[in-house]
């Protein structure tokens, strides 16, 4: 990630500890619950993966290859899957700015900013900062029910993960 190396330090650590929240969150008994959980533990351990300071680590050229594979895959699989849930078109746009990303640091690796299609950066952070108020406004009336709740089926923490994945989505296109 282009970029001061503290911003990408404390955005690695986010999205690490958010993709390994999200691979306790596939113990969950509910299938599509698992699901999800898996398609954005894949995306927090990209983005925090991404987000390695440049001025530390420069990836080799393969990589960038590698993220739109598998983010491209990721794509293919979240359009698959929405034909039975609008919320994987969330997962859709999620994929789709990976492989943004992972296609602009390759076509200016060591470049600081500016490198980003300006219209498609644009329409990406106008969409992931209108997803990061809803996420925020989507965590206040979350209540608990009765009995006990593993940590895998705790909805507000699946909320907190989504809603931290997009504060590290904004940042990163951000530095584009």
């Amino acid at each position: 990630m282009h970029g001061p190396a503290s911003p990408g330090w404390l955005l690695v650590a986010l999205c690490a500890a958010t993709g390994a929240y999200c691979l306790l969150r596939m113990r969950s008994s509910v299938e599509e619950q698992r699901r999800a959980a898996g398609g954005e533990a894949l995306m927090g351990f990209g983005m925090a993966a991404m987000a390695v300071p440049a001025a530390v680590f420069t990836p080799p050229p393969w990589a960038w290859p590698l993220y739109t594979a598998v983010f491209g895959g990721a794509a293919l699989r979240a359009l698959w899957a929405a034909r039975t849930s609008t919320h994987h078109l969330h997962h859709l746009v999620g994929a789709g700015a990976m492989v943004y990303m992972a296609v602009v640091m390759a076509a200016s690796p060591g470049h600081h900013g500016g490198a980003g299609v300006p219209v498609v950066t644009g329409v990406l952070l106008l969409y992931f900062a209108g997803y990061v108020l809803l996420s925020g406004v989507r965590l206040i009336p979350v209540t608990a029910g009765g009995g006990t709740v593993g940590w895998g089926d705790r909805p507000e923490l699946a909320r907190a993960c989504r809603l931290s994945m997009g504060i590290a989505m904004v940042a990163m296109l951000l530095t584009l």
